[in-house]
């Protein structure tokens, strides 16, 4: 079965990071469904049915999005409030996502060196993203950890080397899983 990515960015088309991951992504359609919550719900009105079976119909998750304010956009916030609901990725009879590989990929705008214990925000990305591994582990889904680009705020607009590489190395910790 495929893996679904759940892309949140609420600027897709002038994001530099999410967009060429997406794009890099769309190339293997036997591989991968690529999602994104803000064109499929540009009102915030999440179907949850839709996307609750989206997640069924696939053997792996994972979620892509700018980290932002030490968190994910507002869309995927709501989404996860709305789709894992009680009785289907947790509760009573929840076991939908039992066993499921769940990832997550992040564009951080700030330099990896900043995100440490000694940096300029004093936790590690890892640290800030426990509340996404929690929730997972709630749910009983198999969190496979993150992967990162970092420095974006800071990167050179002719960076396409590095760009190229990411999206390449991204395809590679989805296919690891």
């Amino acid at each position: 079965m495929k893996t679904l990515i759940i892309v949140a960015h609420p600027n897709l088309e002038n994001s530099v990071i999410n967009k060429r991951w997406a794009e890099e992504l769309r190339k293997y359609p036997e591989k991968y469904t690529v999602h994104e919550l803000y064109k499929a719900y540009p009102d915030g009105k999440i179907d949850v049915e839709k996307e609750q079976q989206l997640i069924e119909s696939h053997s792996k998750l994972v979620f892509q999005f700018p980290f932002y304010w030490f968190n994910c956009p507002p869309l995927l916030k709501q989404w996860f409030d709305d789709v894992f609901a009680y009785g289907w990725a947790y509760g009573s009879g929840g076991d939908k996502l039992k066993h499921r590989k769940v990832g997550l990929a992040v564009s951080a705008g700030i330099r990896e060196e900043d995100y440490s214990a000694e940096g300029k925000y004093r936790y590690t990305l890892e640290q800030l993203l426990y509340p996404f591994e929690t929730t997972f582990h709630y749910c009983h889904a198999e969190y496979a950890s993150f992967f990162a680009f970092y420095g974006t705020e800071s990167m050179p607009s002719d960076n396409e080397t590095e760009i190229m590489k990411s999206a390449q190395d991204y395809v590679s910790y989805i296919d690891q899983l």
